[in-house]
């Protein structure tokens, strides 16, 4: 079993940055593909980014293409998001997901484990 707890979110004010950390515990990670999810208030959970664990390439999605980066530390079995230039639409609750495998993943339903999230506020 992979168990994978999420950290760093906060308020912020637009234009600001937060760095979400989410630490991997249970399994080694080998082939994995890590991502990031958000879901605002009313809405559906939507994919933000992803990261092949072994080989480190990356998918984004167009809305935060060019503020968010999304990493990985194999040493210390830790993915994270480097969010800059928040807007208040980025507001909502922010989830590391994982799924076995090599191919980058968008799709939300084939993920089966899961964080139990990080509050992101950006305020205007």
């Amino acid at each position: 079993q992979l168990q994978l707890v999420e950290s760093g979110g906060g308020l912020v004010q637009a234009g600001g940055s937060l760095k979400l950390s989410c630490v991997a515990s249970g399994r080694t990670l080998s082939p994995y593909v890590m991502s990031w999810f958000r879901q605002a208030p009313g809405k559906e959970r939507e994919f933000v980014a992803t990261i092949a664990w072994n080989v480190g390439s990356t998918d984004y999605a167009d809305s935060v293409k060019g503020r968010f980066t999304i990493s990985r530390d194999k040493t210390q079995n830790t993915m994270y998001l480097q969010m800059n230039s928040l807007k208040p639409e980025d507001t909502g609750v922010y989830y590391c997901g994982a799924v076995s495998g090599w191919t980058l993943r968008r799709r939300e339903y084939v993920y089966n484990y899961w964080g139990r999230g990080t509050q992101v506020t950006v305020s205007s």
